[in-house]
């Protein structure tokens, strides 16, 4: 099949009527009935799978469990449980808009799991999706092993799902969470209150470390933008209705990164750690500062353009970091 038959054909999705909602929901009637529903109409819409699910039956699943208020982790035997009248008109609504406003579905249902833990998603901040969870649910075991820790720091937190689940796993650690966005760290700060964890994490508004003057943390971890134009320009359309702000970051998505590598060395203790994630960023970084040794972290599933560095050697090379970083400015 060539390219323009590939699009025909999928152009007939899109241009087929729609189901007629009255009839499809007399037809279904248990969870996994509305399951395979929407899997399937996902599937046939070609709808891009990239916000915390990569397939279109975990994406319906977590529409329909969350619409009905039920965990993700719901016993088999409850799939076979009949939705009411009203539920089965709720579910049918989501999933048409699934399809056709392109909407993420933790925005559609306003909540998202990540590192295990339930928090608030809309359109404030990103949707959480960082293989950081992975580091957090394992202790950031090898890296923190031996190593004392009381304050760990947040940056570009968003939501506030990673600095908030680092806290919940570590509950001996103080945590700073930060963002420069107001939207963000008001979602941010209702995920404070809905983790209850806000005698232990602070959220603070600020320009990377600009509002941080005096603070160290024994753990820097950061997910910031590091989509570039291009890349940003060709992103479908779930990724539209995120903060733009939250994305990008310069021609090669490195600009925040490179402000970061800058000045973590002024706000980390002696033994201090610096995770960042840069995603597909991770070649153009290596290539724009092949001195430093940046240890890219493996994950279950590979590396995730996650990289981790000491802040001797944030020190150890802060001159070229600091040349490359004013090169940006």
């Amino acid at each position: 099949m060539n390219q323009r038959e590939a699009n025909d054909e999928q152009s007939l999705y899109f241009t087929a009527p729609k189901p007629d909602r009255a009839y499809v929901t007399a037809e279904l009637t248990s969870i996994i009935d509305f399951i395979r529903y929407g899997a399937s109409r996902f599937s046939a819409a070609g709808l891009t799978f990239g916000h915390s699910h990569d397939n279109p039956i975990d994406e319906a699943t977590h529409l329909v469990l969350a619409s009905l208020h039920l965990p993700p982790d719901i016993p088999p035997a409850y799939g076979a449980g009949k939705l009411t009248a009203e539920e089965r008109l709720r579910v049918i609504n989501l999933i048409e808009r699934r399809i056709n406003e392109r909407l993420p579905v933790a925005y559609l249902v306003g909540e998202t799991w990540f590192a295990g833990l339930k928090f608030k998603s809309d359109r404030r901040a990103l949707v959480p999706r960082s293989p950081i969870a992975e580091l957090i649910e394992s202790g950031f075991t090898p890296w923190l092993d031996g190593r004392h820790v009381e304050r760990a720091l947040d940056l570009c937190t968003g939501s506030g799902c990673i600095g908030i689940a680092i806290a919940e796993y570590n509950p001996h650690w103080q945590v700073d969470i930060v963002d420069i966005s107001d939207d963000a760290l008001s979602l941010a700060r209702e995920n404070v209150a809905f983790q209850h964890v806000g005698d232990r994490v602070d959220a603070i508004k600020s320009d990377l470390f600009g509002g941080l003057k005096g603070r160290k943390y024994d753990l820097i971890v950061s997910n910031p933008p590091y989509v570039t134009e291009d890349e940003y320009a060709a992103l479908p359309g779930e990724y539209s209705h995120e903060p733009k702000l939250g994305l990008t970051s310069g021609e090669d998505g490195l600009d925040i990164c490179l402000r970061i590598l800058d000045e973590a060395a002024d706000y980390l203790t002696e033994d201090g750690l610096l995770i960042v994630e840069v995603g597909e960023s991770e070649h153009a970084l290596n290539a724009l500062l092949p001195e430093v040794p940046f240890v890219w972290i493996e994950f279950k599933v590979g590396q995730m353009g996650v990289f981790a560095l000491e802040r001797r050697e944030l020190v150890e090379h802060a001159a070229i970091i600091r040349e490359t970083a004013a090169a940006r400015r």
